[in-house]
């Protein structure tokens, strides 16, 4: 048995509806649309994190190479024993509130951070073990579960529209169209984008990565041929990656010691409370994708990708990075075909071995990376379909699902509104008892954190 037989029998690809080019595919595709995380997660990060007799050039090294073996364990962890085409990685937005919130806010030392994001990740582990987040997930209103997608894409269209500065700020409107010839770059991403459709269109294999590669590819060369300023990286100008990590590695125990037992309880609660949303917004959303939900919205054996993403967040908190979750991203490599956790094995592989050219990864620019999340933004918005826009609760719970999503900029916050929304809008029509108890119950609580998180009780 060769090696592509032997893939196809562990992962049961055959029975998937895929092959294993195809699952290749989809990993290379879902990498390259995550791999920006390797180069911003160190920036967000660096800004918190200070250690001694280490430059801070040194220091952002480090936390690539944590975000690199984080990344890499969760997604593999995810491929042989979740068994699903889901890449994870520190978070975005968790990443932020870790280091401006926490650290540079509270005066929380970034050690003891750390050691927050090690507890919640036990948390995870134990909860998952018993099944209690699975338990919560399923009493999500189905209007929500069917929406999430939609709100998940319209999520990656705005934030891919504005790397592009096709969407930028405006003082009036908060947002507005952007004047995109007046940047090179912005030109080039946008022809990389309309290159990418095309193939897509014409359902040419792999549409999504030979729209990215073309695209950086073309950057490269007008930025060496002296066509474009060199204040874009090339992997010419780039340092040598270095690997020690001893300085960072296992400083989440240092943390655990004088600490302020009400700030460290908040901001566990904190992180966890957020994570615990978009993990499963995610998890929902890109399964809706790849239709993999069963017939009640719910993903078979959900507790398995749950725990890919507990054991990432405690064994990244070890190394030195914030909390690990499931990325939007993996729609790119479900879009693709990727069907098992071949495609999660790839992308695995791919984080370990860009250990060894760091500098080339991070030399993919933004523009060139971020036309995967449009092409795919705008494929997820099929989700809608599955909605009954006639029913009011399906309709207003469904919408703000979709919609507060992209303008709060939180996976969370639109899985929240869409949850506490559903039973306001049964009761109002009469519909009382079609509402679950647990339901009720979650969606009381969602209130009670914003309420309570508003006037400045909870961080």
């Amino acid at each position: 048995m060769g090696l592509s037989d032997a893939l196809a029998a562990r992962f049961d690809v055959e029975s998937h509806g895929s092959d294993v080019r195809t699952e290749l595919v989809a990993g290379v595709t879902t990498f390259l649309a995550m791999s920006y995380i390797i180069v911003v997660n160190p920036t967000i990060l660096s800004n918190a994190i200070r250690i001694e007799g280490y430059s801070q050039g040194e220091v952002i090294q480090m936390i690539a190479i944590a975000t690199v073996l984080s990344s890499a364990v969760a997604t593999l962890v995810m491929a042989f024993y979740a068994n699903r085409p889901f890449g994870l990685a520190p978070g975005l937005g968790l990443n932020a509130f870790f280091a401006f919130t926490v650290v540079l806010g509270l005066g929380v030392r970034w050690q003891t951070a750390l050691a927050a994001v090690f507890v919640e990740g036990v948390l995870f582990m134990l909860l998952t073990a018993i099944g209690a987040r699975e338990y919560v997930i399923r009493l999500f209103p189905e209007p929500v579960k069917r929406s999430v997608g939609a709100g998940i894409g319209l999520f990656l269209l705005f934030i891919g529209l504005q790397e592009l500065q096709v969407v930028v700020n405006d003082d009036a409107t908060l947002v507005a169209l952007g004047n995109v010839f007046a940047n090179p770059w912005a030109i080039l991403g946008v022809l990389g984008l309309v290159f990418t459709f095309v193939l897509w269109a014409r359902n040419v294999t792999g549409a999504i990565i030979v729209g990215v590669l073309t695209t950086a590819l073309a950057g490269w060369a007008l930025t060496l041929g002296g066509v474009f300023a060199r204040g874009t990286v090339t992997p010419e100008s780039l340092p040598a990656a270095q690997y020690d990590i001893t300085p960072l590695a296992g400083a989440f125990v240092d943390g655990l010691s004088g600490i302020d037992p009400l700030t460290f309880v908040l901001v566990v609660f904190t992180f966890f409370f957020v994570d615990f949303f978009d993990t499963a917004g995610t998890l929902i959303g890109v399964s809706q994708f790849g239709d993999f939900l069963d017939d009640d919205g719910d993903l078979p054996d959900m507790d398995r990708p749950l725990m890919a993403d507990a054991v990432g967040t405690t064994f990244g908190a070890v190394l030195g990075t914030s909390t690990v979750t499931t990325y939007i991203e993996s729609s790119t490599g479900v879009e693709e075909g990727g069907r098992t956790g071949l495609t999660a094995l790839v992308v695995g592989v791919l984080f370990l071995l860009s250990l060894a050219a760091i500098p080339v990864v991070a030399a993919i620019p933004a523009y060139a990376s971020f036309i995967a999340l449009i092409v795919v933004g705008v494929m997820m918005l099929q989700g809608l379909v599955e909605v009954d826009w006639t029913d009011p609760a399906w309709a207003v719970s469904a919408g703000l699902t979709v919609t507060v999503m992209p303008f709060a900029y939180s996976i969370a916050d639109g899985l929240a509104a869409g949850i506490v929304a559903f039973p306001l809008i049964k009761v109002a029509i009469g519909e009382a008892d079609d509402v679950a108890l647990g339901q009720y119950v979650i969606a009381a609580l969602l209130a009670a954190y914003y309420v309570l998180s508003t006037a400045g009780y909870i961080l």
